[in-house]
């Protein structure tokens, strides 16, 4: 029932990793098995960044699939990837969003935000949306006010299946880089070119487009105003 997803190679991935120079990589492995699609996640991000109405920083997308008597019901859950190489920072003219030297994280500077959606646009994963009351641009950027306190994620917190693994990757002993080791992952849309620091453990994520490729009956569900995924 899953749908053929590019696996990651540990080996090369983990080799790559530890040879950067940069002294920290945060990253997120999501494993879809424990996921119970119970949106705590969902709830706990909206509540520790006072999201507007009918906007997410990030959510979590229910996939039913199958042609009776065969068919199945995944979860999704769905957040910036803070990309090695994101296609978001190269399109912004007053430089608000940029890598994070200090651990590769993508942030987005409000001040200087101008609000002009070209980042919208440019991301390949629809992971961004226009601050009503800002007039900036958002995102998920790992909880950094947290994080660099040494407290994990609001999501990450508060997920009770325990699916989300958050850590430095440049650093062998943590939880995150052993969960790579140890795990055959995926990333959403590697053609892209953006190597996704969100990595998934057994992730389905077909949607209409596989749907109309193979006959199967897809059906993606949200709780954003957005309901297609990009």
């Amino acid at each position: 029932m899953k749908d053929p997803a590019t696996q990651v190679s540990r080996r090369g991935l983990m080799k790559n990793l530890i040879a950067s120079d940069r002294p920290k990589r945060y990253a997120m492995v999501i494993d879809t098995r424990r996921c119970i699609g119970c949106q705590a996640c969902t709830v706990a991000c909206k509540s520790e960044f006072s999201v507007p109405l009918g906007e997410s920083r990030s959510w979590v997308e229910s996939i039913e699939k199958g042609n009776f008597p065969d068919v199945g019901r995944n979860f999704l859950p769905r957040l910036c990837n803070q990309c090695e190489k994101p296609s978001c920072v190269s399109v912004c003219p007053t430089g608000a969003t940029y890598k994070r030297d200090e651990d590769g994280v993508v942030a987005i500077d409000e001040e200087i935000c101008i609000g002009c959606k070209y980042c919208m646009h440019a991301c390949p994963y629809g992971m961004r949306y226009l601050h009503p009351n800002t007039g900036s641009v958002d995102k998920c950027d790992f909880c950094l006010h947290r994080v660099e306190q040494g407290v994990a994620p609001a999501c990450v917190n508060t997920c009770q299946g325990y699916a989300r693994i958050f850590g430095d990757i440049n650093d062998p002993s943590s939880a995150v880089s052993k969960m790579l080791e140890t795990n055959a992952v995926s990333v959403l849309r590697p053609a892209m070119g953006t190597e996704p620091m969100v990595f998934y453990i057994a992730a389905d994520s077909s949607d209409e487009r596989y749907a109309e490729r193979t006959g199967v009956y897809v059906r993606v569900e949200t709780n954003r105003r957005q309901q297609k995924r990009v």
